[in-house]
């Protein structure tokens, strides 16, 4: 079976790389620990494969072009991906709008919004490409 190349994957590599890392981390703890552990074993990993993280740090939320509040994301990897983590049983349709308004509201055009819930892994992908260009 050939498989079809996406055009315009937007950060491809790093996908990768970010989803092979959450299911590297998920195999080697399981779910429902701690996300403070979780994000540790995560930057361990991540950081491991070349990428550059930082955790915890503030990004600005705009609306109208305006700083409107700030928003803390687990982890940004390379300044160009936000990764928000979660360890509960399931994601909800709150915390899904919820990461979608911040990823809108701030510079990044992509997300990811990890579970790593006690019976699966779930891992969502967040594109948001319409920033402003002020």
């Amino acid at each position: 079976m050939i498989k079809k190349k996406v055009i315009d994957f937007l950060y491809e590599e790093e996908s990768y790389k970010i989803r092979g890392t959450c299911f590297n981390v998920y195999n080697n703890l399981g779910g429902g620990i701690k996300e403070k552990i979780i994000e540790r074993a995560l930057i361990k990993e991540l950081t491991s494969k070349g990428l550059n993280i930082c955790n915890q740090i503030r990004i600005d939320i705009f609306y109208n072009n305006e700083k409107i509040g700030e928003y803390i994301p687990d982890i940004v990897i390379d300044d160009k991906i936000i990764c928000e983590l979660k360890s509960k049983p399931f994601l909800n349709k709150e915390d899904e709008k919820q990461f979608w308004s911040y990823l809108k509201g701030s510079k990044y055009q992509l997300g990811f919004l990890v579970n790593f819930g006690p019976q699966k892994l779930v891992i969502k992908r967040f594109v948001y490409t319409q920033k402003s260009s002020a």
